[in-house]
């Protein structure tokens, strides 16, 4: 078993699971009418734009879990190292882009990308051990 693989893992649920969590509490509770998905807008934006907003938002923390269990997966697996490290790699790349973003985006004010560069560092000392 990979320990490395398997603490990404965790660690890519628990950004997920934050991640829409808090999305819920901070943002959306206060664009919610009463109804699941949000659609107050208030001047900003038509209830279209607030309705795809939110299901944007819980895509990212499903993506995540998919992940998650990727490399759940990886971790047990016997499979062929070529075609192992070829997804690694592509977690790797997604995460570290991610995390990029996320940094640039807020001037690195949303601890966001912290998780997600610790998904990358993980995988790939997961590869490298």
């Amino acid at each position: 078993m990979n320990w490395y693989l398997v603490i990404a893992a965790a660690l890519a649920f628990f950004v997920g699971l934050v991640h829409s969590v808090l999305g819920e509490r901070l943002i959306f509770r206060r664009l919610r009418q009463g109804g699941l998905v949000p659609t107050n807008g208030g001047n900003l934006l038509d209830e279209r734009h607030v309705c795809i907003l939110w299901a944007s938002w819980h895509i990212v923390t499903v993506f995540g879990w998919c992940i998650a269990y990727i490399l759940l997966r990886l971790s047990f697996s016997s499979s062929s190292a070529s075609s192992a490290w070829f997804i690694e790699q592509a977690i790797i790349i997604a995460t570290l882009a991610g995390s990029a973003l996320v940094f640039i985006g807020t001037r690195a004010r949303h601890p966001g990308w912290t998780g997600l560069l610790g998904v990358a560092v993980l995988v790939w000392l997961g590869r490298v051990s």
